[in-house]
């Protein structure tokens, strides 16, 4: 996203975006919200957190829950990265990854999984993010070339 929101602002945003959606129509929605709609459309198991009542609740990793505002943001994040190929060659390991996972939701995944342990590492070192981290990661998620 090209703003900086805080995490009610950022939780705020999406369930807006998708009360709009199921406006049909009724009301104009930015590219930015169609876009979280898109998203939204692919993760029916996160519409019934779409409500205000969930804009405090925690998704805690150690219990095997999945935080459905980070996880839409995270999808939201990759398609600005894919939109603009930065970091620079995103966008062509994408396509492959594509390939390998058959489909682009699957190969979004498969892009979150490099995103999220590029800052997993930025974070217990203390560093800023690299994107050569980054796209080594993903690098290493295609198959082995045959020599």
């Amino acid at each position: 996203m090209l703003f900086n929101p805080s995490r009610d602002e950022a939780r705020h945003f999406l369930i807006e975006s998708w009360r709009k959606h199921g406006a049909h129509g009724s009301e104009p929605m930015t590219d930015l919200e169609k876009m979280t709609a898109a998203v939204l459309l692919r993760h029916p198991e996160y519409h019934q957190f779409l409500t205000p009542e969930y804009l405090d609740r925690d998704w805690p990793v150690e219990y095997g829950e999945t935080n459905p505002f980070l996880h839409v943001s995270m999808h939201l994040a990759i398609e600005e990265q894919l939109s603009i190929d930065q970091p620079i060659g995103i966008r062509a390991l994408y396509g492959e990854l594509c390939k390998v996972a058959g489909n682009e939701h699957d190969a979004q995944h498969l892009v979150m999984e490099g995103l999220s342990e590029m800052l997993w590492q930025a974070q217990r070192y203390n560093l800023p993010p690299d994107p050569a981290i980054y796209l080594d990661i993903l690098r290493k998620k295609l198959p082995k070339q045959a020599t």
